[in-house]
């Protein structure tokens, strides 16, 4: 097994990790409601996703308060 010959110093280490920096997240407006969701996913107010209702949200926030009731 290949062991490392010099030791690797702290700007090389830095130098190599400059890119692992967190990348603010691209955020996008729901044409129907005007909430800011993330690209790609449905609306979590309103349900709609390119134009069309996908998902009912009061039926998921009901399904959530049954869930929380349980758990407590």
């Amino acid at each position: 097994m290949g062991l490392p010959s010099k030791k690797r110093t702290s700007r090389s280490k830095k130098e190599r990790a400059a890119h692992f920096a967190l990348k603010k997240t691209t955020l996008a407006k729901c044409p129907e409601c005007g909430a800011t969701v993330l690209p790609h996913v449905a609306c979590k107010q309103c349900g709609s996703y390119r134009g069309r209702k996908v998902a009912n949200p009061t039926k998921r926030i009901e399904r959530r308060t049954r869930r929380l009731k349980k758990i407590k």
